[in-house]
């Protein structure tokens, strides 16, 4: 049975048998038999990791340490609230801290990074939305239509693409200017606009048009069990 460590758009932790490119960490999150808790979060130090770093090896849901989350891709991790981990990932952070200064003036710490990134991903327990209008959308940022209020859509180049666990399923042409839900927090919006880009699905610097089902079948991270490369458990 898979554990409940897959993260989606929503920032909802669920169990699912599909895997994911990238890793995760709100700190631990689970009990000795690998169940989450009711806490969804443990630190305010969301972190996105690769899935390999140094030939390191964990046990997934090891008692007593951090619960690894799997994302399906970059856009779908800072959608959820999380940023770029600064040892695993140092030169993408770097460059998501260079895009930040250039939208808000100063580069934050990583103290003040997590503390705006918190604010801005949570109302309560729950996800803080914003309302936008979709012609001002960076390409990274995750969507909710108009007249689709149930699945996330990614705003990518001139296209909208249809989130699920698996891989994109839909794509649509990106309509001029209307009004959206943006998933991602309003600060990790102003930092692709600013000029950070995510990395795409599969390891892709851009995606097809169109583009449909494009599962990621790696078989070096999976949500169910066993052991995936050790990465930071905070940074």
């Amino acid at each position: 049975m898979p554990l409940q460590n897959r993260v989606s758009p929503f920032g909802e932790i669920v169990a699912t048998p599909e895997r994911g490119a990238f890793l995760g960490n709100r700190g631990g999150l689970h009990d000795e038999h690998r169940r989450l808790l009711k806490r969804r979060w443990n630190t305010n130090c969301w972190v996105c990791c690769l899935l390999e770093f140094k030939g390191r090896k964990r046990q997934v849901m090891t008692p007593k340490s951090y619960t690894e989350l799997f994302f399906l891709d970059e856009p779908t991790a800072l959608a959820a609230g999380h940023r770029p981990c600064a040892e695993c990932r140092r030169a993408d952070y770097n460059r998501f801290l260079e895009a930040w200064q250039k939208a808000r003036g100063a580069r934050p710490s990583a103290t003040q990074l997590n503390v705006q990134l918190h604010k801005d991903r949570l109302e309560g327990k729950t996800q803080r939305r914003h309302a936008a209008d979709l012609a001002g959308l960076p390409d990274g940022a995750m969507i909710l239509r108009s007249e689709d209020q149930t699945h996330a859509w990614l705003v990518w180049g001139d296209r909208l693409y249809q989130w699920s666990f698996a891989g994109y399923v839909a794509s649509v042409d990106r309509p001029g200017a209307m009004p959206v839900t943006v998933l991602t927090p309003a600060c990790t919006v102003q930092t692709l606009a600013a000029g950070y880009r995510p990395t795409a699905p599969g390891g892709l610097s851009h995606f097809s048009v169109p583009l449909f089902t494009q599962a990621l079948t790696s078989p070096r991270a999976s949500p169910k069990s066993g052991t995936v490369p050790g990465v930071p458990r905070s940074a």
